[in-house]
């Protein structure tokens, strides 16, 4: 066990982005879109716990290399029973950007959770996934 080397490859360009579902009742969904959940503005909460998350990344996982990221962007689309929380993250670096991505978006929804838990008992986090990347060796993924 231990860091893959990256000594040996190029920095580049890169991004990823992430995405992340948090199944929610209607009814909070409606105190959130007119910032009336009782700890105060949930999305904005989440953004900036998403932000930091990023940044804090190699921190939280053990062998997750440390790379400047230059950007972070999260938004937050709400439907009837849901919020799609979608992070990207960008910079160069010799390796991607991938696990900020996630961490990103698992912190913002697990920040949602935190706030509006004592509004409803059956939230569920689910379908965090990638959806895309870009930079590197391995070149563009997007997810089918």
């Amino acid at each position: 066990m231990g860091m893959v080397d990256i000594s040996k490859k190029d920095v580049t360009a890169r991004q990823a982005v992430a995405e992340g579902i948090v199944f929610i009742k209607p009814r909070v969904i409606e105190l959130i879109k007119s910032r009336k959940i009782p700890k105060g503005d949930c999305l904005e909460a989440a953004k900036l716990a998403g932000i930091l998350a990023a940044k804090k990344t190699p921190e939280l996982i053990p062998l997750c290399h440390p790379i400047p990221i230059e950007s972070v962007k999260i938004d937050f689309t709400l439907e009837n029973k849901k919020i799609i929380i979608t992070a990207i993250v960008k910079g160069k670096a010799k390796t991607g950007m991938e696990m900020e991505a996630l961490t990103a978006t698992s912190i913002a929804a697990l920040t949602i959770y935190d706030m509006c838990k004592p509004l409803d008992k059956d939230i569920v986090i689910s379908e965090i996934k990638l959806l895309r990347k870009s930079g590197g060796k391995s070149g563009r993924y997007v997810r089918k």
